[in-house]
């Protein structure tokens, strides 16, 4: 039966923050620690003192589904932690830390400026300005330091001295440590002033127009019962919280093994001395002159993706097993509701697994050619690659096996298949492809893709993975660079600077008043050295060839015959190249490009009918784009 898991009650302010000092209220581990600075303090304290609204908090039940490791706001006593909180605050830590500290707590409050210098500080209202609504009411809000004495530039001059209770009351400066409980404190003001009956109506009219706001404050409270689902709890991090950086399923997860004494974040970031899995991941291939290697940006997310892999495809092997059918049988998935629904056994139990499979997608790619995060066609198709290597283990090694998984990942690439609908894609590859494999039908990534042989035309993207893609197969086809004749495997891509250059230059096209559409593309370029790119300018092929023949002081001369070869290396013609003959030139290495990623998708492209000038084209889509 549907039904509401959610109430929304105003509660007492002073309620709220008792119940925080006694760890009624606490935290879920994995929330940041309190940062909040002086001034931001000083608004929040001047809101609540004109009973202006501060914002609604969030709080989950414990005992359900939903086990976060608890601890206490910062600066709750020590006894906090021997509790077992009732509720955990999701939305509202910054907020009601900054009240706890300046209110109940009792103690000087550690903060930080604007400018982010840590200070301690005393918080005090202005009695006067208080009530003068002539003053802004962040303007009566005072900071002193620890000694609460104030001092002038170089804390030289003194100047107020709140140190003892009688410099308060002959200053009017109320210490909001008091707001809840001032009784003595009026006692002691009311002695200091027993002559003088204007101070003492003074003070009353502040009681009762400031202080009152304290005691009377209410503060809505959003209350999510122990029902709540551990993907509604993630979408609160996601869509409501306001305390800025949204949290994700990770942080999430981490909480919730956390109640059960793993320490996730330490197996992914490392304890200071043992690096954590997350930078062996991303040194693993580094080559020399690389910052980091190809997997620097797997993220902690994609890492539990793998893993839930395993895990639900698992649940459903058993399902069948079991003779269930149908919706019956659970999905295999790596989704977010899968993340968070993964249990710390399952993790356990294929983590080291899921890790050997990303080590071996490391040398799959490089494999291929791709070795800089920049140039990887889809970030996302690694999730997949590292599940079906992990699952197949050593046999990727085999011949055969490694034919078809190249095919596959080309397939994914030229397909533009992880452009959309990931999650779904990903749980599909990891079904069919190790099937496949095994001497089962070809999974859909491979039997359902196709290439529009147009679609060469239309590569202008740098950041499209079909264009990196068509990079990544003529230096695995063994491009020759054109000055230096060297072949670009790690060490020489990385060495000369490697990139994708124009092979007609733009200054040659732009000069002839050829459209950027046409010469941008991927047709009309090819990968070269930073130095070679840099000796070709902005002349026409014939005379840069005659240029690298020729030599000069940095390069021995090239014999025509040498340079031929390293053209067609490229699949270049290098007699359209040598006759400046761009129209003729594309037309060819159109050809020559299509045949080259037909041989890699082991399909034939599909021909259609090519648009005319002017006629819409598909648009390039980027990694996580709608198809």
């Amino acid at each position: 039966m549907a039904g509401s898991t959610f109430q929304t009650n105003p509660v007492d302010l002073h309620r709220l923050l008792d119940e925080c000092r006694r760890g009624v209220i606490q935290l879920p581990d994995f929330q940041r620690s309190w940062v909040w600075d002086e001034e931001r303090i000083k608004s929040l304290i001047a809101s609540v003192s004109r009973a202006f609204p501060v914002g609604a908090l969030m709080s989950l039940d414990t005992g359900g589904a939903v086990n976060f490791k608890p601890r206490p706001i910062e600066g709750a006593p020590a006894q906090a932690r021997e509790t077992n909180p009732q509720s955990l605050l999701l939305d509202g830590q910054q907020r009601m830390t900054s009240l706890y500290q300046v209110t109940l707590r009792g103690q000087v409050v550690e903060t930080i400026t604007p400018k982010r210098k840590k200070v301690k500080r005393w918080f005090y209202i202005d009695i006067r300005k208080a009530l003068d609504e002539t003053v802004e009411r962040e303007a009566a809000i005072l900071g002193l330091p620890e000694d609460r004495i104030e001092r002038g530039a170089f804390g030289r001059e003194k100047g107020l001295d709140l140190s003892a209770p009688a410099g308060e009351y002959e200053a009017l400066m109320f210490p909001v440590a008091q707001v809840f409980d001032w009784d003595n404190w009026q006692d002691g003001f009311t002695d200091h002033w027993s002559d003088d009956p204007e101070k003492k109506m003074l003070f009353r009219q502040f009681k009762n127009d400031v202080l009152e706001n304290f005691k009377s404050y209410r503060v809505p409270v959003i209350a999510l019962d122990h029902h709540t689902s551990k993907e509604a709890v993630c979408v609160v991090f996601e869509k409501v919280n306001t305390g800025g950086k949204p949290l994700d399923a990770f942080e999430l997860v981490t909480a919730m093994y956390a109640a059960s004494g793993h320490e996730l974040r330490k197996d992914w970031l490392g304890d200071g001395i043992t690096p954590g899995r997350q930078q062996r991941l991303a040194e693993m291939l580094r080559p020399a002159g690389a910052t980091s290697g190809i997997l620097a940006g797997v993220g902690n997310t994609d890492f539990l993706q793998a893993v839930s892999l395993f895990h639900t495809r698992e649940k459903r092997r058993a399902a069948e097993a079991a003779g269930k059918q149908g919706k019956e049988l659970p999905a295999v998935s790596g989704n977010r509701q899968a993340l968070l629904d993964l249990p710390l056994e399952a993790y356990r139990r294929y983590e080291g697994q899921v890790e050997q499979g990303f080590v071996r997608a490391a040398k799959f790619l490089h494999m291929l050619h791709i070795y800089r995060i920049f140039d990887l066609p889809y970030q996302s198709q690694v999730v997949p690659l590292a599940a079906i290597l992990a699952d197949v283990g050593e046999a990727w090694e085999h011949e055969a096996n490694r034919s078809k998984l190249t095919q596959w990942y080309w397939c994914g690439v030229f397909g533009e298949l992880y452009g959309s609908t990931v999650e779904t894609r990903i749980a599909q590859d990891f079904i069919e492809t190790p099937i496949w494999l095994k001497g089962g039908p070809e999974p859909g990534a491979v039997s359902e893709t196709i290439f529009r042989a147009d679609r060469l035309k239309t590569m202008r993207m740098r950041l499209s993975a079909a264009y990196k893609g068509v990079n990544a197969l003529l230096m695995k086809e063994g491009a020759q660079d054109f000055r230096s004749g060297q072949r670009f495997d790690h060490t020489v891509f990385f060495g000369e600077n490697v990139d994708i250059h124009h092979i007609f230059p733009q200054d040659w096209c732009k000069a002839r008043k050829i459209d950027a559409k046409i010469y941008d593309s991927i047709i009309n370029k090819t990968p070269l050295s930073f130095r070679t790119n840099r000796s070709i300018g902005g002349a026409a092929p014939s005379a840069y060839l005659a240029k690298l023949e020729q030599g000069d002081a940095e390069t021995p001369p090239i014999r025509a015959a040498n340079l031929d070869g390293y053209l067609a290396s490229h699949l270049v013609a290098p007699g359209l190249l040598r006759a400046d003959d761009f129209d003729a030139f594309m037309e060819d290495r159109r050809k020559r490009l299509l045949a080259l990623i037909e041989k890699a998708m082991n399909k034939p492209a599909y021909a259609g009918t090519e648009p005319e000038e002017g006629d819409e084209v598909e648009p390039e889509r980027e990694e996580g784009e709608a198809a």
